[in-house]
């Protein structure tokens, strides 16, 4: 399929990677890292410059040193795909990005101390023509002659399938997320699909957080966040997590938990905890753990971060 000509679209659902234990691929394949930090889309089409997230809110408030570099390029129109990410040390940390998630205030935004770059690793629109239709690596290939990449804008580097186990076996070496292996001639088409394939080296996933249990001894705010993920329609219990906060997210969960105090449990199990406040079931959280047990709970969960770019009802159990 050639490019077509048409005008840059005001949104476009992201192409999301399945999880995958296959650590060997081809040639017909690419492999990247997996980047640990936040999902973004951007569109430029003249003078104007949108950044959103995989569940379309605006980013461009929070990140306005991306916009100046997207509204500096040459190419007037165009839309790219990427990760934003701050780093703590050599690695991507969404840790370290929780400082600038949130802020709505310009200012405040530039005169934060962490420092973030976007990682660019798709082409969807280029001068007046959708390129989904193209293969993944024609559109990489225009991605890295059309942009100039300097920071905050940075090109995400992919290499061989059949370096795919190494890359994962020196990305969990040195600490980092994983790899992401992409079949080379596929079309970037919006969901979850199996052309793109995410190994992990550590576990981790969003859950919704749906009502929280008291605080005891000296700890303030909360003792730990009741979370699940959704099957259908129903929000399946997954367990507590109470480990990973430091006083700054105490104070701010705290905050955030009291605006969505529920009445009643939006879980579908009942939930056999003392002293639980139940909330409404919007924020989303990232969470880390060793494995899940057989009935379905986490096991040794700590949290990692909220995330903003990601509607409560997408959050599902991802198995592999």
């Amino acid at each position: 399929m050639n490019a077509v000509p048409t005008a840059v679209p005001r949104w476009h659902r992201p192409m999301l990677a399945t999880l995958s234990s296959e650590r060997s691929a081809d040639d017909g394949w690419v492999v990247e890292r997996k980047l640990d930090g936040v999902r973004c889309l951007a569109f430029r089409d003249g003078d104007r410059v949108r950044l959103l997230s995989r569940g379309e809110k605006p980013m461009d408030r929070t990140y306005p040193e991306i916009v100046d570099a997207l509204a500096a390029q040459a190419v007037p129109r165009f839309v790219v795909d990427g990760e934003i990410v701050a780093f703590d040390g050599r690695r991507t940390s969404f840790a370290t990005l929780q400082g600038r998630l949130g802020v709505q205030d310009e200012q405040a935004a530039r005169l934060s101390p962490v420092r973030v770059f976007y990682y660019v690793f798709d082409l969807l629109h280029l001068g007046g023509h959708d390129v989904t239709g193209l293969p993944l690596t024609d559109r990489k290939a225009l991605l890295e002659e059309s942009l100039d990449y300097a920071d905050p804008l940075r090109l995400s580097v992919h290499r061989r399938g059949s370096q795919a186990a190494a890359m994962y076996e020196e990305a969990c070496r040195c600490g980092e997320e994983g790899v992401v292996i992409k079949r080379a001639d596929s079309a970037y088409r919006g969901g979850r699909s199996a052309d793109w394939l995410k190994l992990k080296c550590v576990r981790d996933q969003e859950l919704v957080v749906g009502g929280w249990t008291a605080a005891k001894g000296s700890r303030q705010g909360f003792g730990a966040l009741l979370v699940g993920y959704y099957d259908g329609d129903a929000l399946r219990f997954a367990g507590k997590v109470g480990t990973g906060f430091d006083d700054r997210a105490l104070a701010d969960l705290s905050h955030r938990l009291a605006g969505l105090a529920a009445d009643a449990s939006p879980f579908a199990e009942t939930v056999r905890e003392d002293d639980v406040r139940w909330v409404t079931p919007t924020l989303v959280a990232q969470v880390g753990f060793s494995e899940w047990t057989r009935d379905g709970r986490l096991r040794h969960p700590r949290f990692r971060g909220i995330r903003e770019d990601k509607a409560a009802r997408d959050v599902v159990r991802e198995a592999r």
